[in-house]
């Protein structure tokens, strides 16, 4: 075992985030959907349909890392894309009966998740809030407390966060 005793705080965060991340997608194996999927399952299901596009904006990826989990998604039924009457080179990408199911059942597997690993922590939680807050305000344009800033409130894009 590590001493983690000696682990900066960022190397603890970013190794339990990982560890999170994959005990999680071991669990969520068996319903056909990835962390990513979910995310971008929870956005359609909260927000209705959208382009690719702006579904990535909205989960701060790549339009390209977005389209590799849209395109699982498809394969699996989870979700549907239209050719746009407008603009025939957009699709509006919605959720389907069987993409509400699967994110359902996969809200299950992360309340047992967190609930089995004891990570239901309000302080915890409190924590990790304001270490997006504090680090995702230059990022993504937001102000300290967590509201857009007033070019986002004006319409302007936030720059999205680049996946590996």
């Amino acid at each position: 075992m590590p001493d983690l005793e000696q682990w900066p705080t960022g190397r603890l965060l970013t190794t339990a985030a990982r560890l999170v991340e994959h005990a999680w997608n071991e669990r969520l194996v068996s319903i056909g959907v990835t962390h990513a999927g979910v995310i971008a399952l929870g956005v359609l299901e909260a927000q209705g349909a959208m382009t690719q596009a702006n579904l990535a904006q909205m989960v701060r990826v790549q339009a390209q890392t977005m389209g590799k989990t849209l395109s699982r998604l498809e394969v699996r039924g989870h979700i549907s894309r239209t050719r746009s009457d407008i603009d025939r080179r957009s699709h509006a990408v919605s959720i389907t009966s069987a993409g509400s199911r699967a994110l359902s059942e996969a809200k299950d597997v992360e309340r047992t998740l967190i609930a089995g690993e004891g990570l239901v922590s309000n302080e915890l939680r409190s924590h990790l809030q304001s270490v997006i807050q504090d680090l995702g305000a230059p990022r993504w344009s937001w102000e300290p407390d967590g509201a857009p800033s007033a070019s986002r409130r004006a319409g302007l894009p936030e720059p999205a966060l680049i996946d590996d």
